[in-house]
C-alpha cells in the first residue's frame, strides 16, 4: 500500500460551552491548528502517484476560505472539537479523492485527534 500526506495549518478561535464552566476549554479560546490529509493506494496512477500533491491545493483553499481566522462554533454544526475537525474535514476530501484514508488534526504540539473509517 502507498501512502501520502501533506499537512496544512490555520488559526482559530472556538468554545465548548456544554462543558462545566470550570473547564478550560468551556472559555473562549484559539488554536494554531495543524491539518494532516493521507491518502492510500494499491497502486499507482500513470504519472507514478498515489494522488498529485498539486490537486491537494483545494484542501487548503477550503480551509483558508472557511476555517482560517474564524469562530469554529460558527461554521460547524456539531461541537468543535479536534475530533469533529477531523470527521469533516476527512468527508470533505473523500468526497473529491476517493484514496483519502484518514484526517488527523492537532490543537497543540502534543495533541491530535485522528478520523479513519474502520474498526479501531
Amino acid at each position: 500500500m502507498y501512502r501520502i500526506s501533506k499537512e496544512f495549518h490555520f488559526s482559530a478561535s472556538h468554545q465548548l460551552a456544554h462543558l462545566p464552566a470550570d473547564h478550560q476549554c468551556a472559555r473562549l479560546h484559539g488554536h494554531n491548528y495543524v491539518v494532516v490529509v493521507e491518502l492510500a493506494a494499491a497502486d499507482l496512477n500513470a504519472d507514478g502517484f498515489v494522488r498529485d500533491y498539486h490537486e491537494l491545493k483545494a484542501l487548503k483553499s477550503y480551509i483558508d476560505t472557511h476555517f482560517d481566522h474564524r469562530h469554529l462554533d460558527d461554521v460547524l454544526e456539531v461541537p468543535s472539537t479536534a475530533e469533529n475537525l477531523a470527521r469533516h474535514f476527512f468527508d470533505w476530501c473523500r468526497a473529491r479523492w476517493p484514496e483519502t484514508a484518514a484526517v488527523r488534526v492537532s490543537e497543540t504540539p502534543k495533541t491530535w485527534a485522528e478520523y479513519r473509517p474502520g474498526p479501531a
